[in-house]
């Protein structure tokens, strides 16, 4: 099989392999941010509101670990065509 087949491959692996770290680190964000004291600074911390302001910072941090950490993974796989 020539590498030019295998491009689509590899291409799913990297899209699937993206989703998966994607939300691992909402996850983990969502399990961190279950420490912030948000009641000093919610008027209704217990609303659907503030759920919903924790999931969306949930979700921008964990998408900027998770852009983090797969551009640290490109990295280090451009290593080897440096020797």
């Amino acid at each position: 099989m020539s590498p030019i087949e295998n491009i689509p491959a590899s291409v799913g692996v990297n899209g699937l392999t993206a989703i998966l770290v994607s939300l691992a680190c909402i996850a983990v964000s969502w399990w961190a941010l279950q420490t912030l004291k948000l009641d000093l600074l919610l008027r209704y911390p217990k609303g659907p509101q503030a759920k919903l302001l924790q999931l969306l910072l949930a979700v921008v941090l964990g998408r900027f670990v998770a852009s983090f950490v797969i551009e640290y993974w490109g990295y280090t796989q451009m290593l080897k065509y440096m020797f």
